[in-house]
């Protein structure tokens, strides 16, 4: 459903043009300090506006209405809300009667019947991932010293990812690109076989933001071609680090105490400028779409930090499932 997490436990809700949307964080320890510049670094990152983006902006201001007292977490449930301020709905009526190929429009409809919000992807919009930011930063604070990074390798098959774009706005059409993600200084032991293994977990997560379509860790499919003298990773030290990381850090669904390492392809923003065609659902015939309204050439621009957050999440509630985290932060 909406919920992830067994201790360290999120439920985001909202539309893309709804009123709010937001996050509820349940299980964060009491006493981890938190303030409004907290946040600005990540969303920032994740903030639209630059060549390659959808012009949307909003302001992306967080309201926290539980959970903190004198800038320190209280280890009540912690609600941050976001308002929308910035749509236009309008540019999203037609898509009633001729659904967007690739999105979520026609799935969406026949699951809720047509009760659910449209504009702007309601629920299904890639918004909703800024409450998935939103806990990353908390999470990002706990996890200490581990550090995860995200970066793009690729953008439209490309690794000159400017030109990538800048042919893309030239024939107005949307690329994908792929993202590499990276956690350090974690402990070995991380992660509970079988069904709930640091693999299995974590592309729970990856797989709930949108557009992603894959995921490999270390080596990942290359790992076929290989043969297990070469894929094995030599173990060099009594604390587990290897000479390679093919395993990208875990063994047995287990964290092995290298650096975690997986990547995840992004697919190209379905709402292109490019003419499409699709089914009108009222007359059963095809016809030519084209899309108005304001989206990304590239989304996975700004999935990076998505990424990060969604990876810190799983972190912190391994490490909370563990007792590596403390239920009151002391300073």
């Amino acid at each position: 459903m909406n919920s992830f997490g067994k201790i360290f436990r999120i439920s985001i809700f909202g539309e893309s043009h709804g009123i709010t949307l937001g996050v509820v964080i349940d299980g964060c320890p009491a006493g981890l300090p938190l303030k409004f510049e907290d946040f600005i670094e990540d969303f920032n990152r994740r903030r639209s506006g630059a060549k390659g983006t959808t012009p949307r902006k909003e302001a992306d201001i967080p309201k926290i209405v539980s959970g903190v007292f004198n800038d320190l977490t209280t280890g009540a449930p912690l609600t941050i809300l976001f308002e929308n301020t910035n749509v236009r709905s309008r540019d999203y009526t037609k898509l009633r009667e001729t659904p967007r190929p690739g999105h979520a429009d026609f799935v969406a409809m026949k699951k809720y019947g047509g009760f659910e919000d449209y504009r702007g992807g309601g629920h299904f919009s890639g918004r909703l991932t800024l409450g998935l930011v939103a806990a990353g930063v908390i999470a990002k604070k706990l996890i200490g010293p581990a550090v995860v990074k995200a970066n793009i390798l690729e953008v439209g098959g490309s690794a000159n990812i400017e030109e990538a774009i800048n042919k893309a706005m030239e024939e107005q059409d949307s690329i994908g690109g792929i993202i590499e993600c990276k956690a350090t200084n974690l402990p070995v032991g991380l992660g509970e076989p079988f069904f709930d293994s640091v693999e299995a977990v974590l592309s729970h997560m990856i797989f709930s933001i949108p557009a992603i379509k894959g995921i490999e860790f270390g080596s990942g499919f290359q790992a076929a071609k290989m043969k297990g003298s070469e894929h094995n990773d030599n173990i060099i030290s009594a604390d587990g680090k290897t000479e390679t990381n093919h395993a990208g850090g875990i063994n047995g669904g287990i964290s092995n105490g290298n650096e975690l390492v997986f990547r995840v392809p992004v697919k190209p923003t379905s709402s292109t400028h490019q003419k499409q065609r699709t089914i009108n659902i009222t007359t059963n015939t095809m016809e030519d779409l084209e899309i108005e309204g304001r989206h990304d050439t590239c989304i996975a621009l700004r999935v990076p930090v998505v990424v990060e957050a969604a990876t810190a999440i799983v972190l912190a509630d391994f490490l909370m499932q563990s007792q590596k985290i403390e239920r009151i932060i002391k300073s």
